[in-house]
């Protein structure tokens, strides 16, 4: 059997790494680039037209994989925490929304806790990239991107041209201007792509995180404040969060 003395050891290291993981997280999707991408295919318009290769750059981070990642590491955060703060006290209540019970027999020193993670939590997924509202999104499932429909637009070219502004004379020479008219040589078409979250999904775990948040105050206010047994909560919160 586990002693708490055992996990009030690796509780400090445990809080150390998802502290480091969570920031790691909130820089990875703050960079707009790393969620981008982009498929370009250039056309001439002739077949003597110059010819150019394609272009694209890969989305290097998805949001659902952050989320599933985040889940990963604040489970054993929250596992262990849990595991002291049941020994530490035998008051209890139960964290109910909607009707389910999301943790059950939860002591009010780990009420205290989940109230803190759930308020950076919240603060977390409020940040969370969304796809842009000016462009139409559909999820692509051979990349499982989030993907634009193609737009093809005109190359141009710049080519000069002569104006005669005043014709020749015996005694004077013609008056020429020369500008320079866009000419069509070609088309790109053009498919951006995305691995940000649709606004709907962002509200929706808003509304989840609320909800659990004020559970977890309601339990809060039921409940009263050596073996150890180990808990298990973390897979039913987020679980019930990011699922």
């Amino acid at each position: 059997m586990t002693k708490l003395n055992q996990i009030i050891a690796v509780e400090k290291g445990v809080k150390s790494k998802s502290l480091q993981d969570i920031n790691a997280a909130h820089a990875k999707v703050q960079k707009p680039a790393l969620l981008a991408g982009i498929s370009r295919t250039y056309q001439p318009k002739d077949e003597e037209g110059e010819q150019l290769p394609p272009e694209s750059t890969r989305v290097q981070v998805q949001a659902e994989d952050v989320l599933r990642e985040v889940s990963a590491s604040l489970t054993r955060l929250f596992d262990v925490t849990a595991t002291k703060d049941w020994a530490n006290c035998l008051a209890r209540a139960d964290v109910t929304v909607e009707g389910r019970t999301v943790v059950a027999d939860v002591p009010v020193s780990h009420l205290l806790f989940l109230e803190k993670q759930l308020a950076e939590l919240h603060g977390f997924v409020k940040k969370l990239p969304t796809l842009d509202a000016a462009e139409s999104w559909s999820l692509d499932p051979s990349t499982d991107w989030w993907k634009t429909d193609a737009v093809r637009t005109i190359r141009t070219k710049k080519v000069p041209r002569n104006h005669v502004k005043a014709e020749a004379t015996e005694k004077h020479p013609a008056q020429v201007e020369v500008y320079y008219e866009d000419v069509p040589i070609g088309y790109w078409t053009t498919v951006k792509f995305s691995g940000a979250l649709p606004a709907r999904r962002v509200n929706e775990l808003l509304e989840r995180v609320e909800k659990l948040q004020q559970a977890v105050k309601f339990a809060r206010e039921e409940a009263n404040g050596t073996e150890v047994t180990d808990q298990r909560v973390g897979d039913a919160v987020f679980g019930y969060l990011f699922g």
